[in-house]
């Protein structure tokens, strides 16, 4: 055999179930010259005669065995160095897996840039839930070259030893090794190897699956470790050999980024886990890290959030209680502080008292929060279980919650109810808190809730699974939902219920909610009981069931329903797949019912029912009677597309309305669909063949997006309907509109309102990359002045800061984004479809278009050039926008030109008369 390109070490200690599967990964990659290592640290079960076949079937396998279990993975991966024969080295542990291109991508972009080594991104994967995750996925957003760690620090962060290629004489040029007698031996190597690297290579895709096991019974990991002490001294012993490889190799001046790194990363998780060890643990483990805290650079103490460095303080200073109360609150903005306390000068402090010294003020100073700033929808606040009680299959349950910023005060009521749900619709019990009597801390309510379990719905099969009971907070329309806390040492209650086993105790991880578990008991449970002669039955009863109400069964379903007369007065309405009251489809709905037109609407919903009016009939998107109203309506009404899955019958009417104008490629003119294979693009002409009708707001849309989807049907050139009220904004039903959004957002008097509304990036749903705009200094900018709204796509993430809650807000909760555009004083988008809609209103719009260049050439491409169409400036910087939100007058005077075209072009049908248009052309035409 030729030398291999890549030697792939995989190290294996007592796991011969998983090992093949590892080895597998290797094996079957993209990149056939390479070797595997099976480096064995001693198992004493069957993993070496697993080790011994993999590498007898086939000849790039090697397999070596130490003469005694090292306890680590240092040792392992020092033997697999030692023996690799490649120029290039990997590692692989034996529960995890190699993608298909990883070894070849990352050999190219090594060969490519001459990198010392690559390193790329990690996919975890959670085993329970099969979701996934990426590992500091702002590291891995572009493919470059980074000349040396001094280039970026932040590099540090990316400790992993597997998902990188090394150069082999890299590592033996620099006697690159393992430490073999500690755990986290990962990070000195890392941490040497971005040190002493001339330069290394980054590629922002996907090349090591580290598996998170859900079952105890694998044995818990290294990582998943952190109860023991001496895991806590094994990190702070890495750390302390960090510092000195940097003292003594004359690069001290990067001990800050790596202090940074050990805050933000490692200090972090075991933060995390103080709610829930006792306090003996607590002890040692302050003992363990406070003196290592004191050396740390005090650049890296003001990087971490301002709670984390509150819960750092409580613990050097001893006060561990506290500091597990504080640890609930880390990276979760939402969850408040018990209390809040101001002094005389107006500066507010965590804690019920002010602080006695000048050290401890400027630890617990939270001051830059605004607590008494904060709005409804976004401000913390904080639920916690104080007493739980069995009563039956009932749960009587003892609430007190915490409230420094004053949310619940205020002269508008607080709806509040408590909110559990399994597989169907949610249990709601709604409840009161407590009058505050005269005396008591107007911070603080109390409340008694019973749930009764009996009363949660589980479905037809039952449920097994855990779940977290929500307080859900509503005011003037404006709806939070927030977890509820219980105590790290509550007892687990169970209680039969019905044919389930529940428990409801404190879950242990995270902010420690409530949980609450169900297990199938009796029937149920028998049918499904762990004994592995029995798995076989229990896999072929989850076919059946499958098959019985899977997708396969309701499409059945529809088609012999289909067979049954249509019922002529029958409209299914449907906007934002289910997702709300909103879009055109609202506007036709309400042009029906000004009618008075002897049809029955129907709307599918698929989330929240709270943004539809009362007496909507309502029904849930893909359950089994959403199959059969939409088998027999006589119309289909909807703003992006009725399931692939149902076919529409002879004598429906499909009006499509879409949901806007297109400035990026749709159709057959994406990536996606255009080098589809045959039968996705079959797939996409027949839900496109079925529309009867689509609104045509102007000609630039039959250019485009009926182009793109080869489109031939009839076409309503009506303007969107739901553009009417946008046309009409200075009605005075809009203007209410536009103020009741304003009170629901408790937009400050005087303030005026920028609303943010950046489109979703293909390739990055979910990222939270799309919130583009630097909000911390948008706000310092602007924040005296205007109140930005955040609604990001659907799609999108997005999490108001803490520090930020006084000048911006979270617009999600607006199904309708209407109320948000009447409401707002000028748009900031990038390129998204709602610049055309807002047009309508005649006020300022601005692009923020940083990475345009990308979006327009790697993304899905654009039909227009921005800077062409544009009806206000194109921002690359959070600078360049807070200086044009300056002057909105000379702004609005500077870009009429161009603004007029734009509206000229784009919404020519746009009268305000859409919806009347609409349904004189679709519903009173066909009627005739």
């Amino acid at each position: 055999m030729s030398t291999a390109d890549v030697s792939v070490v995989v190290i294996v200690y007592n796991d011969a179930e998983r090992l093949p599967r590892a080895v597998r990964s290797v094996l079957g990659q993209s990149l056939r010259n390479l070797e595997v290592i099976i480096v064995d640290d001693c198992s004493t079960d069957g993993t070496h005669a697993v080790a011994r076949e993999l590498a007898a079937a086939d000849p790039r396998v090697r397999c070596l065995r130490l003469p005694a279990n090292s306890g680590g993975c240092g040792a392992p991966r020092n033997a697999g160095i030692d023996a690799a024969r490649a120029p290039h080295v990997m590692f692989l542990d034996s529960d995890d897996e190699l993608p298909y291109h990883s070894c070849k991508s990352l050999l190219l972009a090594a060969e490519e840039t001459g990198a010392d080594f690559v390193t790329g991104e990690v996919t975890r994967l959670f085993e329970e839930t099969g979701t996934t995750g990426l590992w500091y996925p702002e590291l891995f957003q572009d493919a470059r070259l980074v000349d040396g760690i001094r280039a970026a620090p932040e590099y540090f962060q990316d400790h992993l030893s597997t998902n990188k290629l090394y150069r082999t004489d890299f590592i033996a040029r620099h006697h690159l090794r393992f430490p073999e007698d500690l755990h986290y031996e990962d990070q000195l190597f890392t941490a040497k190897a971005f040190t002493l690297a001339r330069a290394f290579a980054v590629v922002p895709w996907p090349v090591y699956t580290w598996r998170l096991a859900g079952d105890p019974a694998a044995g818990p990991s290294i990582s998943s470790s952190r109860h023991k002490i001496q895991n806590v001294a094994d990190r702070i012993t890495v750390a302390r050999l960090i510092d000195t490889f940097l003292d003594e190799t004359g690069n001290a001046a990067l001990r800050p980024a790596k202090d940074t790194k050990f805050l933000t990363h490692d200090l972090r998780l075991y933060l995390g886990d103080l709610p829930f060890r006792d306090h003996g643990w607590t002890e040692e483990f302050a003992a363990t890290v406070t003196p290592y805290l004191d050396g740390v650079a005090a650049q890296a103490f003001e990087a971490v959030p301002r709670e984390q460095q509150i819960c750092q303080y409580l613990l050097r200073a001893g006060r561990l209680a506290e500091a597990a109360e504080c640890a609930r609150t880390l990276d979760r903005p939402l969850l408040a502080p018990r209390h809040a306390v101001r002094d005389a000068t107006g500066r507010t402090y965590w804690g019920r008292t002010p602080p006695e010294d000048e050290r401890a003020a400027a630890a617990l100073d939270i001051s830059a929060w605004r607590l008494h700033d904060q709005p409804f929808a976004t401000g913390p606040v904080r639920h916690e279980v104080t007493r739980l009680d069995p009563a039956g299959p009932c749960l009587r349950i003892s609430l007190r919650t915490y409230d420094p910023a004053r949310l619940l005060g205020g002269t508008a009521p607080v709806l509040a109810e408590l909110r559990v749900a399994t597989t169907t619709e949610p249990l709601t019990v709604p409840f009161r808190y407590a009058p505050a009597g005269e005396g008591t801390d107007a911070e603080v309510r109390t409340a008694e809730i019973e749930l009764n379990l009996r009363r949660v719905p589980v479905g037809p099969k039952g449920f097994r699974g855990r779940r977290h009971p929500l307080v859900v907070l509503n005011r003037l329309g404006l709806t939070r939902s927030d977890p509820l806390l219980a105590p790290a040492g509550l007892p687990p209650l169970r209680a039969r219920v019905g044919l389930h086993a529940v428990r409801a105790g404190c879950e242990g991880q995270g902010a420690g909610r409530l949980e609450l578990t169900w297990e199938r008991a009796g029937v149920l449970g028998r049918a499904e009981t762990v004994a592995p002669g029995l798995s076989p039955v229990r896999r072929r009863v989850h076919r059946l069931t499958r098959r019985v109400t899977g997708p396969r069964a309701k499409a059945l379903t529809y088609h012999e329903l289909q067979k049954l007369p249509i019922d002529d007065g029958l409209v299914v309405f449907e906007a934002l797949e289910g997702r709300g009251y909103a879009d055109s489809p609202r506007y036709i709905h309400e042009e029906l019912l000004r009618r008075g037109l002897p049809l029955r609407a129907v709307w599918s919903y698929s989330g929240s029912r709270s943004s539809y009016p009362e007496g909507v009939e309502l029904i849930r998107r893909g359950s089994w009677e959403y199959v059969r109203t939409v088998a027999r309506a006589r119309y289909w009404v909807d703003s992006h597309g009725f399931p692939v899955l149902f076919p529409k019958r002879q004598g429906t009417r499909y009006l499509q309305t879409w949901h806007g104008q297109a400035f990026k490629h749709m159709g057959f003119d994406t990536p996606e669909l255009r080098l589809a294979g045959a039968e996705r693009q079959r797939q996409h002409h027949e839900m496109v063949a079925r529309w009867d009708a689509l609104i045509c707001p102007s000609q630039e849309f039959e250019r485009t997006f009926v182009r793109a989807n080869a489109y031939d049907g009839e076409l309503l050139r009506t303007g969107l309907p739901r553009n009417d009220v946008l046309v009409r904004w200075n009605d005075p039903a809009q203007r209410d509109r536009a103020a009741a959004a304003r009170e629901r957002l408790q937009i400050p008097d005087g303030r005026k309102v920028l609303l943010y509304a950046p489109t979703f990036r293909d390739v990055a749903r979910g990222s939270g990359e799309s919130i583009r705009v630097d909000l911390a200094e948008l706000v310092r900018e602007t924040g005296e002045e205007w109140t930005v709204v955040v609604r990001p796509h659907y799609y999108e993430r997005f999490t108001v800061p803490r520090e930020l809650g006084h000048a911006l807000r979270d617009g999600r909760e607006f199904s309708d984004l209407n109320d948000l555009l009447l409401a707002s004083d000028a748009l900031l988008t990038d390129y998204s479809s709602v610049m055309f809609d807002y047009a309508n209103l005649g006020r300022p719009i601005l692009l923020y278009a940083d990475d345009y260049v990308g979006y327009r050439s790697l993304s899905r491409g654009t039909y227009y050039d921005l800077a062409d169409i544009a009806p206000g400036p194109l921002l690359t910087t959070t600078r360049e926008l807070a200086a044009a939100l300056r002057d909105p007058a000379e702004l609005r005077e500077r870009w009429a030109g161009a603004y007029a075209r734009f509206q000229a072009r784009f919404n020519p049908h746009e009268t305000g008369r859409s919806s009347k248009a609409v349904v004189d052309l679709f519903f009173e035409g066909s009627a005739r």
